[in-house]
C-alpha cells in the first residue's frame, strides 16, 4: 500500500512537471485551485466526497454533507458581495474539498491505529478520484502540444469496414434534437459520478466490516485513466467532428479540418496520411476511454440490484450513443475500447485472487487483440475499407471473442455455492 502511494505521488509529481513544461496546469495545481476558485465539476467533488463517507458513520456523514453545505453557502455569500463570476465551473463544490482534506487532518491528528489507517484510505479514494480527473485534463493537453500530426485519415478509412457509424448515428441524434442531445450530453459529462453511484453500492459495507473490499470500481476506473493516455501519445486521433467539419455539435475543427462532411456525408475512400493539426485539441480518440469507463461501469452493475443494473445497461449504450453521434469517436475506437477495458479488468481480478493460467492466458489474449486492432488500423485501413464484408465481420468477431472468454473465464472464478446437506432419514419408532 505504501508503494503504491508513493509511485502515485510520484507520477502527479512527474505529470505536474511536464505540464509546467508546456506552459499547462499540471493536476497538482488545479486541484489546489479549487480550494478557493470555482471548482470545474461541483457534482464531482461531492461524488468523491460521498466516496469518502463509506468509512463514516451515519452521524458523522451527516456532519459531513452539513458542513460541506454551510461552508459552499459561505462562498456563495462572498462571491456575490464582491461580484465574483463563476464563468468556467461550478459555484458550488469547494465546501466537499473542505471537507475531504478536513478528514484527512483529522485521520492524522486525532486517529491512530485501523481507524486512521481507514480514515486514510477513504481520503485517499476520494482524492484520487478527483486527482484522476485532473490527471485527464493534463494529459489531453499535452497530447496536443507534442502530438502535431494526428491519424484520423486512417481510422476513417478504417471505419468503412463498419458502415462509418459515426456519420450515421450523427444524424440520428440530430433528429432527435433537441432532447436526444441533452439527454446523452448529460450522461457522456456525468460518467465519473455515474461511477461513484455503483462504487457507493459496493463500498456499502466498508464502515460496518471497517475494511475495503479488494476488488471495487473504482481501481478499475483509475488503471483505465492511467494507462489510456499512453495509446493517446501512440495513435493520436481527434476524431470525425474535428477532423471532418463543423458538423451538427460544437464547433468542429474549423479549417484545420480536411474537409466539412461530417455527419452528412462520408469520408471518401482514398490512401490515408497524417495530417498536421492544431496545439489545442485533445488527441483522446484511440482507444475510446469513455466506452472503456462505461463498459466498466456496466461489468460492476451486474452484480448490483435490478435498478443498478439498468443504470449500467442505459449509462453504457446512452455513452456509446453520445461518443459516436457527437462525432467525438469513430467505431473502431469503440471496439478498441472495449477490448482494452477487459483486459485491464481481467488482470486487476487475476491480481486479487492469485494468478494463474486462466487468467495469464486471459490477458494475454487480451493484450495480443488489442494489439492487432491498433497495427491493423495504422497499417491496413484500405484492405480493411476494400473488403469490409470480410473486414467488418472480423472486428466484430475479434471483440466478441474476448467479451466471450472474459465471460467464461470469470464465470469459473466465482464462488461455488455449497448446496447444504439433507439430514439421512432415521428409522420410525415402533
Amino acid at each position: 500500500m505504501a508503494t503504491a502511494g508513493v509511485a502515485t505521488l510520484g507520477f502527479f509529481i512527474a505529470l505536474e512537471i511536464a505540464a509546467r513544461h508546456y506552459d499547462v496546469p499540471g493536476p497538482i495545481t488545479s486541484q489546489a485551485r479549487e480550494v478557493i476558485f470555482a471548482p470545474k465539476s461541483g457534482f464531482l467533488l461531492y461524488a468523491s466526497m460521498a466516496l469518502m463517507m463509506v468509512v463514516l458513520t451515519w452521524r458523522q456523514r451527516f456532519i459531513a454533507i452539513g458542513t460541506a453545505i454551510g461552508i459552499d453557502v459561505v462562498f456563495v455569500l462572498v462571491r456575490w458581495v464582491f461580484d465574483i463570476r463563476t464563468t468556467d465551473g461550478h459555484p458550488f463544490g469547494n465546501g466537499a474539498l473542505w471537507v475531504i482534506l478536513g478528514c484527512a487532518v483529522i485521520a492524522v491528528t486525532r486517529r491512530t491505529g485501523r481507524e486512521r489507517v481507514l480514515l486514510l484510505k477513504g481520503v485517499g479514494l476520494s482524492l484520487l478520484l478527483v486527482a484522476g480527473r485532473k490527471t485527464g485534463d493534463a494529459w489531453l493537453l499535452i497530447t496536443a502540444k507534442t502530438r502535431p500530426t494526428v491519424l484520423d485519415q486512417y481510422l476513417a478509412t478504417a471505419d468503412h469496414a463498419l458502415g462509418n457509424p459515426s456519420w450515421l448515428v450523427g444524424r440520428l441524434v440530430r433528429a432527435t434534437s433537441p432532447i436526444g442531445p441533452h439527454v446523452l450530453d448529460f450522461v457522456y459529462v456525468q460518467l465519473a459520478v455515474a461511477a461513484v453511484v455503483i462504487a457507493l453500492y459496493q463500498l456499502r459495507n466498508v464502515a460496518a466490516e471497517r475494511r475495503f473490499p479488494s476488488h471495487h470500481l473504482v481501481r478499475t476506473f483509475l488503471v483505465i485513466g492511467l494507462l489510456g493516455p499512453g495509446i493517446y501519445m501512440i495513435f493520436p486521433v481527434v476524431g470525425p467532428i474535428f477532423a471532418y467539419g463543423t458538423g451538427a455539435f460544437g464547433t468542429g475543427g474549423g479549417h484545420w479540418a480536411l474537409a466539412n462532411l461530417w455527419p452528412d456525408v462520408p469520408p471518401p475512400l482514398t490512401t490515408p496520411h497524417a495530417m498536421l493539426y492544431d496545439q489545442i485539441t485533445p488527441r483522446n480518440c484511440m482507444p475510446s476511454l469513455h466506452t472503456a469507463w462505461a463498459t466498466a461501469i456496466f461489468i460492476h452493475s451486474r452484480k448490483g440490484p435490478r435498478i443498478l443494473r439498468f443504470a449500467g445497461t442505459f449509462w453504457l449504450i446512452s455513452t456509446l450513443g453520445a461518443t459516436l453521434g457527437f462525432g467525438y469517436h469513430y467505431g473502431v475506437d469503440l471496439i478498441a475500447g472495449v477490448v482494452f477495458v477487459l483486459t485491464i479488468e481481467a488482470a486487476l481480478r487475476s491480481q486479487e485472487r492469485g494468478w494463474d493460467r486462466s487468467g495469464i492466458l486471459l490477458v494475454t489474449y487480451g493484450v495480443t487483440v488489442f494489439a492487432a486492432l491498433l497495427l491493423s488500423y495504422r497499417y491496413l485501413p484500405m484492405e480493411m475499407a476494400t473488403y469490409r464484408w470480410v473486414s467488418g465481420p472480423l472486428l466484430i468477431l475479434a471483440m466478441i471473442s474476448v467479451i466471450q472468454g472474459y465471460v467464461w473465464t470469470t464465470r469459473t472464478w466465482e464462488p461455488k455455492a455449497v448446496a447444504a446437506r439433507q439430514p439421512e432419514p432415521q428409522p420410525e419408532l415402533v
